[in-house]
């Protein structure tokens, strides 16, 4: 069917080239998280940066959470502004830019030079976190209330055959730069560049077919752009005993994405320092894990509309236990393949489904506020799992199966926390709610 042609899962008035545009957004910062997150810049980091160091991990792990914490202390407040100013797009321009550039500049980073990596993964990360909530909150004006996870689930596997393509073309590059004797500190940075290029051209249908469909909103008298982010943002907590559930659910999210972005960021750490993969074994294993993970978003998308968004998710997370379980039995590389390759299936959904339940729960005057909320329980979540990790192997003199034992406590919170969220009562405040009265 031509992506011109409408779709009755689409709100009026939105093509499917436009929801592609959209989810091509995903297929381009994708590459991002998976070469230099979790495949093969924070395994550098630890292994040549920092000279395989026991507080390696923990440097790492404490890079991310300085950068989650000021997307944290910004966010929501970047939300509001975007909501107030109809400037989501613009802002999305911008944090593409910062990330694209500064991860071209890690392709400096070289053997020793730890503040160097640490600064440039800070801004890098800062500039992603920030693009990620901006973009998500376009979902809820192209989509239908009953078809967010579908869409969602669209861009997310689309999201991890992005990653594919990034991961991919620097597999090949690593592949052919080991066969001509180099080391890692000269093939790594170039897989630095190819990333940043593959993002910034990956992006740009998003900017020339993603539309601006939200409209400034009334200002607040006497308020200078700063101020009136934080008075919107003001208003909105005020009046956060009418989002219980949404609450609720980010409070959950703060839990169960804890253990996700643990396995995100230190899968590649376990790979090489418990089971003893090489680099291009590391990316292989990733690249296999991208496409069950993209299987995973598209199947549970569709899954989440026709089962409900609680049994979606609380089945994601049941699957994420097992994982955690088998990894930490893991005594052969098949168990760890399989462990793997369940992270994969569950990862997907559960982060697709996630993002569609938010979205089901913000009212159409807050999108990018409440996204920017979002993404404040997603970074405080990217802080207390990795860095509860990195604590653990650092205390334990490396003991890196214990750390993956206790990242499952986080899922386990996490599944019960959801049990008393009401998805029906979550979406009625919404729609009641669908502009907050103004001081």
């Amino acid at each position: 069917m031509p992506l011109e042609d409408k779709s009755s899962h689409l709100t009026a008035g939105v093509s499917r080239r436009e929801v592609w545009s959209w989810a091509m957004f995903d297929f381009a910062n994708s590459g991002y998280t998976t070469v230099v997150i979790t495949a093969i810049f924070n395994a550098y980091f630890v292994a040549a940066v920092t000279g395989n160091q026991e507080w390696g991990t923990f440097a790492w792990t404490a890079a991310l959470a300085v950068s989650y914490a000021l997307i944290m202390l910004t966010g929501p407040a970047l939300g509001a502004y975007a909501d107030a100013y109809a400037a989501k797009k613009r802002l999305l321009l911008l944090t593409t830019i910062g990330c694209v550039v500064f991860t071209a500049m890690l392709s400096l980073v070289g053997p020793g030079d730890l503040w160097l990596a640490v600064g440039l993964i800070i801004l890098t990360n800062f500039f992603f976190g920030c693009g990620e909530n901006l973009i998500a909150a376009f979902l809820p004006e192209l989509a239908q209330g009953e078809a967010l996870g579908k869409v969602s689930g669209w861009g997310w596997s689309l999201g991890y055959i992005g990653g594919l393509v990034s991961l991919g073309c620097s597999l090949a590059y690593v592949t052919w730069a080991q066969g001509q004797g180099m080391q890692a500190a000269q093939f790594v940075p170039i897989t630095m560049l190819i990333t940043a290029g593959l993002f910034a051209v990956s992006s740009l249908p998003t900017f020339l077919y993603l539309k601006e469909r939200a409209q400034p909103q009334a200002h607040l008298d006497g308020r200078n752009v700063v101020r009136e982010a934080f008075a919107r943002l003001g208003q909105t907590f005020s009046h956060v005993r009418n989002y219980r559930d949404l609450v609720r659910f980010l409070a959950c999210l703060v839990f169960y994405q804890a253990g996700i972005q643990t396995v995100i960021t230190l899968a590649a750490i376990y790979a090489q320092q418990v089971m003893g993969f090489s680099t291009s074994d590391t990316m292989l294993l990733v690249l296999v894990v991208n496409i069950t993970a993209a299987a995973g978003a598209f199947a549970f998308g569709s899954l989440q509309d026709r089962m409900g968004h609680i049994p979606t998710i609380a089945l994601t997370l049941i699957g994420w236990i097992i994982m955690v379980l088998v990894a930490w039995m893991a005594d052969s590389r098949t168990m760890f393949w399989l462990a793997a390759n369940i992270a994969g299936l569950c990862l997907g959904a559960s982060q697709s489904a996630g993002r569609a339940l938010v979205g089901y729960f913000s009212p159409g005057s807050r999108r990018a506020e409440f996204f920017g909320l979002w993404g404040l329980a997603v970074k405080l979540s990217s802080i207390l799992g990795p860095v509860t990790y990195g604590l653990v192997s650092w205390i334990s003199r490396g003991d890196h199966r214990l750390a993956m034992l206790i990242t499952g406590i986080y899922f386990i919170i996490g599944l019960i926390i959801l049990m008393g969220v009401d998805v029906q009562r979550g979406r009625g405040a919404a729609l009641l709610d669908d502009t907050i009265p103004e001081r």
